[in-house]
């Protein structure tokens, strides 16, 4: 995205934080492209017989954003930071959900013969990385922040930077530790 898109998209989230609701209006076909792309990377580490498509996450995402608690956005990458975080919930929340229905949440009745196989083992997953990035969160905030940024919202390494108010060296850095953590937890 050219930095004269990046500062139009800053000042529409400016204005809106403002309390200009037509802010709103001309921001939200700017920034639906790139929340759908997100949405899709997403979606395709997920299972294949998901649920959930690819225009409900966004859409689900969407509303969260807009009817959450008033926001103080500081740019573009602050915005897409907290997209990539609510869709990370959405889907994490999802997994859980399909889970608890597999331990009899849902109590349904039904012959075993009946029932294909459709669990992939992708929603205990999600559900691990959700839980391990919590672990992670919880003596290195920054490092976790690192791999929620880069991984799950897609930013770039500049942009995690400025989000995070650190210098790319350190992201890097932060992002090298932090994947070679998670890859020892999960493999555990």
């Amino acid at each position: 995205m050219s930095s004269e898109a990046s500062a139009d998209i800053t000042l529409l989230l400016q204005a809106w934080s403002n309390g200009d609701p037509s802010a709103l209006e001309r921001l939200t076909p700017v920034v639906y492209d790139e929340l759908l792309r997100m949405a899709r990377r997403y979606m395709r580490r997920e299972r294949t017989d998901h649920t959930l498509q690819t225009t409900a996450l966004v859409n689900e995402a969407y509303l969260r954003l807009v009817n959450g608690a008033h926001a103080n956005w500081k740019d573009r990458a602050h915005f897409f930071a907290v997209s990539a975080q609510i869709m990370r919930r959405i889907l994490v929340d999802a997994a859980r959900a399909r889970g608890a229905g597999r331990r009899g949440g849902l109590q349904l009745r039904a012959q075993l013969e009946e029932i294909p196989d459709l669990s992939s083992g992708r929603d205990r997953e999600i559900v691990a990385i959700d839980d391990a990035l919590k672990t992670l969160t919880e003596f290195d905030f920054r490092k976790a922040r690192v791999v929620e940024l880069r991984f799950f919202g897609g930013l770039s390494v500049d942009e995690t930077a400025e989000v995070l108010k650190i210098s790319p060296q350190s992201v890097l850095r932060d992002w090298k530790l932090a994947k070679a953590w998670l890859t020892r937890e999960l493999t555990q």
